[in-house]
C-alpha cells in the first residue's frame, strides 16, 4: 500500500482546515468560516477529549485525506461510542479503497480502546457518501437524529 494512516498533529492544522472546508462544500454545499474551522480543529489537536484526528498520507507524506472522531459516553453500556465527525478523501485519490483504509485504522484504535462501536451520521441527500459508507461496512441504525435550536 502506498498510503499510511497516522494520528494528526498540530503541524497538520492547515491541511485539516482545508480538507474540512472542502468536505462541508462538497457534502452539504456549505461555505464555512476558515477562522472558526481552524479554531475548532486546533482545539481538538490540543485536547483529544474534544476530538481525535487521523491523516492518510502517501509515501512522500502528502496528506490525501483525514478522519476525525468524537466520543460519546453511554451510561447504559458503560463505554464510549465513537462517532465519525468528519471524513474526507481528496478527489484525485477517490475510488481506490482509501476511505476503508482510514476507517480500518480508526476501527483498530476503537477496538484497542474498547469502544462500543463506530457510528456516523450523513446528510440524508448525500447518496454518494451513503453508498461509500455502506460499501465500507456501515449499516443503518435504529435511531433518527433530531435536533432543536438553542
Amino acid at each position: 500500500m502506498d498510503f499510511s494512516v497516522r494520528r494528526a498533529t498540530r503541524r497538520d492544522l492547515e491541511e485539516l482546515v482545508e480538507l474540512t472546508l472542502r468536505e462541508a462544500k462538497e457534502a452539504e454545499g456549505l461555505r464555512k468560516s476558515r477562522p472558526i474551522v481552524r479554531e475548532g480543529i486546533r482545539a481538538a489537536l490540543d485536547d483529544e477529549s474534544v476530538a481525535v484526528y487521523w491523516v492518510l498520507q502517501d509515501r512522500s507524506e502528502k496528506i490525501a485525506g483525514s478522519i476525525s472522531v468524537v466520543k460519546e459516553w453511554s451510561n447504559w453500556n458503560a463505554g464510549y461510542y465513537w462517532w465519525v465527525q468528519s471524513l474526507y478523501i481528496r478527489s484525485e485519490h477517490r475510488g481506490r479503497g482509501l476511505m476503508k483504509v482510514l476507517i480500518d485504522a480508526v476501527r483498530e484504535s476503537a477496538r484497542h480502546d474498547l469502544a462500543l462501536d463506530l457510528r456516523l451520521y450523513v446528510h440524508k441527500n448525500n447518496e454518494r457518501a451513503l453508498k461509500a459508507y455502506r460499501k465500507a461496512g456501515f449499516v443503518d441504525a435504529d435511531y433518527r437524529i433530531l435536533r432543536i435550536d438553542v
